[in-house]
């Protein structure tokens, strides 16, 4: 049977440099083809070379065929939507910003589908229900929605043209565990329908719940490649075997840190923050002090990410009060924003960002060179706009800018969903280290349980999980566990 999607020998190169080296796979209807690996070692960049959406200065080079035809770019592109779909990484790059999400679903189902306007409404309705977001959120424009919201309608606008392979970049990136599973069975749908689907992830548990083929990458090159079984239940390469042991569920959690005394930064008092016809949160009392770690945890969209912009004093609550200690400089309380891509200027180089930040905060360039280092970021990524960078390298490029500031509380959105899970201990160790050395307190926003047991002494669940009697209520507080 012809494969629909077939790559030999694909490499990316920028200049001399090569970014990809010479991957090969066949996917036929009914298969899945998962790629695990390294944060920046090519997955991204091999995807797009497949779907001819390479950044500008890049080159590919080997054969695609669609369906067994040698393809070229523009034929590629002519296939989007109908026959071949794309998620992107970042939801930001795949939504219409001057759009609500009903519409950008419902355009789909309408141009694609070939579905009056009143049908392609419903359809797009439907799908998005299915993916857990209410009608209330359907009216809403990407920039009022969370980061998991987002993901989600980015995926249902790119199931809903129907196109028989789906290529989808992080599509579970920012979302909790049972959203998680959700979306992996529809991707399993696409394959039941005799579609196919190759999809790039972190998350080891979708690439065992997807089965199939398993292809890992390191260093812009595949060191392992066979069925879902063998690779994640007996790998060969060294470097596999290391990937799937740095799993958060392996980290020893953190021992429990005595009561603190220290100086207070945030106390927020019987806070409650409303969101259109929806309370958030309501009369929760919290109070941060200079070096604790905080983690908040809870479904994606019940108001994490705004509870940590109100302790910023980005937003106000509809009740309550938030007082920040004085005397601090306004940088001293920083955000690691959940979409990398939306924190940095998208048409400035990344060196030229650090320069003018080192230069207005009188920071000295070699600090700038040993967190590079220390993060593994080579020199040459600075030369590159943002978006000429994977999800992962940008994520560890903004944590750089911010520890670079040396804050005093740091609110962490989700820091490491675009991670590998070797990269993301490593990286999780280094940002402790350096909050131990400046007694900076941190806020972690995460999913992963066993993540925010090993980081943070102290949870606050923002919603409720599950529907569970004994769940904690919005806003409960605790200490973690894996």
């Amino acid at each position: 049977m012809t494969a629909l999607l077939t790559a030999v020998d694909v490499s990316v190169l920028s200049g001399a440099q090569t970014l990809v080296q010479g991957v090969s796979f066949e996917l036929h209807a009914g298969q899945t083809l998962t790629v695990l690996g390294e944060s920046g070692s090519g997955k991204s960049l091999m995807a797009q070379a497949v779907m001819a959406t390479l950044p500008a200065g890049l080159v590919a080079h080997g054969e695609v065929r669609l369906q067994g035809r040698t393809t070229h770019a523009a034929q590629r592109r002519a296939a989007w939507g109908r026959f071949l779909a794309l998620l992107p990484q970042e939801p930001g790059t795949a939504l219409d910003p001057t759009q609500r999400a009903l519409q950008q679903v419902a355009e789909v189902h309408r141009w694609l589908g070939g579905h009056a306007a009143p049908q392609a409404a419903r359809r797009a309705a439907d799908d998005l229900q299915r993916l857990g977001l209410p009608p209330a959120t359907h009216l809403r424009y990407p920039h009022q929605l969370s980061g998991g919201m987002a993901q989600r309608i980015a995926l249902a606008a790119t199931l809903a043209g129907g196109a028989p392979l789906v290529v989808a970049d992080e599509p579970t990136k920012g979302l909790d565990t049972r959203r998680r599973d959700q979306v992996v069975r529809l991707l399993q749908a696409v394959q039941a329908q005799g579609g196919a689907v190759l999809v790039i992830t972190h998350d080891v548990e979708v690439a065992r719940q997807l089965g199939g083929q398993v292809m890992v990458m390191r260093d812009s090159a595949v060191v392992e490649q066979g069925d879902a079984q063998t690779v994640l239940c007996a790998p060969r390469h060294a470097y596999t075997r290391e990937l799937l042991a740095a799993d958060p569920s392996g980290w020893p959690p953190r021992a429990k840190a005595p009561p603190s005394s220290a100086a207070m930064l945030v106390h927020a008092q019987d806070v409650t923050l409303v969101r259109g016809d929806h309370r958030l949160f309501h009369e929760l009392d919290l109070l941060i002090r200079a070096g604790e770690r905080w983690a908040l945890q809870g479904p994606s969209g019940v108001g994490k990410t705004s509870l940590g912009d109100m302790l910023l004093g980005l937003v106000p609550p509809n009740a309550g009060m938030v007082r920040r200690a004085p005397g601090w400089p306004r940088h001293a309380f920083q955000k690691l924003y959940q979409d990398p891509l939306a924190a940095f200027a998208p048409r400035v180089r990344l060196r030229t960002a650090m320069d003018d930040l080192l230069r207005r905060h009188g920071q000295p360039a070699t600090r700038l060179h040993d967190l590079r280092q220390a993060l593994g970021l080579p020199d040459s990524l600075l030369e590159r706009l943002p978006s000429a960078v994977s999800g992962g390298e940008l994520q560890r490029l903004a944590l750089l800018r911010v520890l670079l500031l040396q804050p005093a509380l740091l609110f962490a959105d989700e820091p490491t969903s675009r991670l590998d899970p070797l990269t993301q201990r490593d990286v999780l160790g280094l940002l402790q280290q350096q909050l131990d050395v400046h007694g900076t307190a941190l806020v972690l926003v995460t999913h992963d349980a066993a993540l925010a047991a090993h980081v943070a002494d102290h949870c606050v669940q923002v919603g409720n999980p599950t529907a569970d009697p004994g769940a904690p209520a919005a806003g409960s507080l605790g200490q973690c566990r894996p």
